[in-house]
């Protein structure tokens, strides 16, 4: 199928990838936008995981103060080159994490940083209850590691919900970051500070 450039351009515009990504993209997708968009950003993801591995040594730390200042948090995130560090993208990224930090108060940047016998004390939690709710013998294995699940995409930065795109997660994002800078992006710690707390 053929494609314009009017459609190429615009499909760009959308999701920042390449002329000749986009162009292939709607070609495979026979002009369907939202199909080229997953396309795009299944192939992103791919190529973010590619990235994964390289060293990260600049960066920023940025803050986000919520309405009132009874809540802040702070972020550092980095990535491979000063040139990238400095762009308004990476900056911006790096404000709506601080954002979702303060938001949602995560414990761990991911599902590898929860100290083990931290996910062990939370599986004797959900076994208990599970057995105190009656669920069938057979059935308390699957309700605990459901609920493990849950409570992981709550306390990882990575696993949860982007507060402003709930069907993306804050990881799925970085992730289409690495894609479109062409850097490995990694949140390296953060902070969040509530009054009182």
């Amino acid at each position: 199928m053929k494609v314009s450039v009017e459609e190429v351009k615009r499909l760009r515009e959308m999701t920042g990838a390449g002329v000749m990504d986009c162009k292939r993209a709607l070609e495979m997708a026979e002009g369907d936008f939202e199909k080229a968009i997953e396309i795009l950003r299944a192939e992103g993801l791919a190529k973010a995981e590619k990235r994964s591995g390289r060293v990260t040594s600049e960066g920023v730390i940025t803050s986000y103060i919520h309405t009132g200042g009874r809540i802040g948090a702070m972020v550092e995130l980095d990535c491979e080159s000063d040139f990238v560090a400095r762009t308004d993208e990476f900056r911006r990224l790096a404000y709506e994490l601080a954002m979702q930090v303060a938001a949602m108060d995560p414990k761990y940047i991911s599902r590898h940083d929860i100290p083990e016998e931290v996910i062990e004390s939370q599986k004797r939690a959900y076994r208990t209850h599970a057995i105190a709710e009656g669920i069938p013998e057979d059935m308390i294995e699957e309700v605990v590691n459901e609920r493990l699940e849950s409570f992981i995409q709550e306390v990882c930065l990575l696993e949860q919900p982007y507060i402003r795109d709930e069907t993306r997660t804050v990881g799925e994002l970085i992730k289409e970051m690495i894609a479109r800078l062409g850097e490995n992006i990694v949140v390296r710690r953060f902070v969040r500070f509530a009054v009182g707390q």
